[in-house]
C-alpha cells in the first residue's frame, strides 16, 4: 500500500503543469490545494515547480530537462519526496522513479494516502484497501516487491514466476476478496435503509472543507466532527430532525468531493455514497468565500453525474457568506442560481431560510393520510406499513383506521392497490 505516513515531517516538492485551457493563476491554485493534500498527509511543501506545455511529456510527463532540474534542486536541499498534481501513468512513474531515485507521488496516490490514514470504520478501509490496490495494480516496478510478506501470501509462488508476476496474483486475489466483502456490507445498507424509506432523505454534498458537517451539526444538534480540513469525513453520518411535529427528516452527511478524484475511489466508495443515490433531496454546499467555488460546483456537479445523481432535486446552499468581502457577488449568484440559499453554517446565519426550502420541498412531495380498511385487506394493510411511516393505527371490531405519512409516489401506489 502507498504510505507516506512518517513520524518526522516529510519535505517534498510540489510539480504542475499548465496545459491547454489553464492558466497559470489556475495551475497555482491547483498546487495551491496540492498543498492542502499534502500537508494534510504530514508533508511539508518546500517549493511548487511549474512548467508550461501544449501536451503532456509521454516519458517523464514534464520534460526530462525540467525533472532534471528538479532533481538537481532536490539533491541540493535533501529532498526525498516529489508529488504532481495530475495522475501519471506507469510509464512515467517508472521512469521518474529510476530518475530521481526518490518518492514519486502523483495526486491520486497522495489521496489515497490520506483516505487510509481517516478510514475508522471496516467499510471504510475496506473501500480504500480495495481502491489502493486497483491503483497499484498496473503500476508494480522495482519498489513493490514482497508483496507475499504484505498480504499473507507466502507460499503462493508457482513455478517460473518473476516477483512482480506473483504480487499482481496476490493483489488480484486481495481485491476479489474485498469486493466480496463490499457486496456483503453494501446489502446490510439496503437493509438499513429499507427502514427508512418512509421518511425524506435528505444528503449533503459538496466540495471538501465546503462546511457540511458543521451545518450538519447546526441543523440536527449534533457533535460531529468538523475540522477545518480535508476529508475529515470518509464514513456517512445520519441524524434526524424535525421540520415541525408531523415532518421528520434524515440529513446524512458524505465524503467531500474534490477535483481530479480518483475514479476507482468513487466507484470503491459505491456503498458510502448511495446515501446520495438514495436521497430524495440533495443539498449541495458550496464555500463562496473561495475564489474558485464556481470551479468547485461544477467539480461536484459532474461528480453527481457520474453517480446518476444529476436528475435529483437539489438545493445549491452557499456557505460562508460571513466571510465573503464582495455582497455584490450575492446577487450575481441569485440570478444564476435559482431558489438558492444563502447561509454560515459556522455562525447559523440563513438556517431558517434553508429550513423552510426544505419543508417547501417536503410539502410538494409528501403527504399525511388517514385510511380506513377492513383488517380481511392484509395485503394492504402490510404494504401501507412497508411503505410509509404509520403516526397512528385504531383497530376496531372488524377494520383499522391507519393515519400514515409517505411520499405523493408511494402514496398513489397504495391508492392504487386499493382500487385493485
Amino acid at each position: 500500500m502507498i504510505d507516506i505516513e512518517n513520524k518526522e515531517t516529510e519535505k517534498a516538492i510540489l510539480v504542475g503543469v499548465s496545459k491547454g485551457l489553464n492558466t497559470r493563476r489556475v495551475t497555482e491554485e491547483h498546487l495551491e490545494e496540492l498543498e492542502l493534500l499534502a500537508d494534510t498527509a504530514g508533508a511539508e511543501t518546500v517549493i511548487k515547480f511549474f512548467q508550461d506545455r501544449d501536451s503532456y511529456d509521454p516519458a517523464y510527463f514534464i520534460g526530462k530537462g525540467k525533472a532534471e532540474e528538479i532533481l538537481e534542486y532536490a539533491k541540493e536541499n535533501n529532498i526525498n519526496l516529489v508529488i504532481f498534481d495530475d495522475d501519471l501513468n506507469p510509464t512515467q512513474l517508472r521512469n521518474l522513479e529510476k530518475l530521481f531515485e526518490r518518492k514519486i507521488l502523483d495526486r491520486s496516490a497522495l489521496i489515497l494516502d490520506i483516505f487510509a490514514s481517516h478510514a475508522k470504520t471496516k467499510e471504510a478501509k475496506t473501500q480504500v484497501e480495495l481502491a489502493q490496490l486497483q491503483y497499484m495494480l498496473p503500476r508494480l516496478t522495482r519498489a513493490w516487491t514482497h508483496l507475499s510478506k504484505q498480504l499473507g501470501g507466502i507460499g503462493t509462488k508457482g513455478p517460473g514466476e518473476t516477483q512482480i508476476e506473483t504480487d499482481r496474483r496476490i493483489i488480484r486475489t486481495r481485491i476479489s476478496k474485498l469486493k466480496d466483502t463490499l457486496k456483503k456490507i453494501e446489502a446490510q445498507h439496503v437493509t438499513k435503509s429499507a427502514g427508512r424509506q418512509d421518511l425524506i432523505n435528505v444528503s449533503l454534498v459538496g466540495y471538501t472543507n465546503a462546511g457540511k458537517s458543521t451545518l450538519l451539526n447546526q441543523l440536527t444538534g449534533a457533535d460531529v466532527l468538523a475540522e477545518d480540513k480535508l476529508f475529515a469525513t470518509l464514513d456517512s453520518t445520519t441524524r434526524s430532525f424535525d421540520l415541525d411535529k408531523n415532518k421528520k427528516v434524515l440529513l446524512s452527511d458524505t465524503v467531500g468531493f474534490i477535483r481530479k478524484l480518483p475514479p476507482h475511489l468513487v466507484a470503491s466508495f459505491k456503498t458510502t455514497l448511495n446515501v446520495v443515490r438514495e436521497a430524495d433531496l440533495i443539498l449541495h454546499i458550496i464555500d463562496v468565500s473561495n475564489e474558485f467555488y464556481e470551479e468547485h460546483t461544477a467539480v461536484v456537479d459532474a461528480t453527481l453525474k457520474s453517480l446518476g445523481c444529476e436528475t435529483k432535486p437539489q438545493i445549491k446552499v452557499f456557505n460562508n457568506i460571513d466571510l465573503l468581502e464582495d455582497k455584490q457577488k450575492l446577487e450575481f449568484i441569485s440570478q444564476h442560481y435559482k431558489d438558492c440559499v444563502f447561509i454560515s453554517s459556522m455562525r447559523g446565519f440563513g438556517i431558517n431560510s434553508l429550513i423552510e426550502k426544505i419543508s417547501d420541498f417536503y410539502e410538494m412531495n409528501y403527504i399525511v393520510h388517514t385510511i380506513h380498511l377492513k383488517q380481511t385487506q392484509g395485503k394492504l394493510i402490510s404494504a401501507i406499513y412497508e411503505l410509509a411511516d404509520i403516526l397512528e393505527s385504531i383497530y376496531e371490531e372488524d377494520s383499522i383506521v391507519i393515519k400514515y405519512r409517505t411520499s405523493k409516489e408511494r402514496h398513489n401506489r397504495t391508492i392504487s392497490m386499493r382500487q385493485n
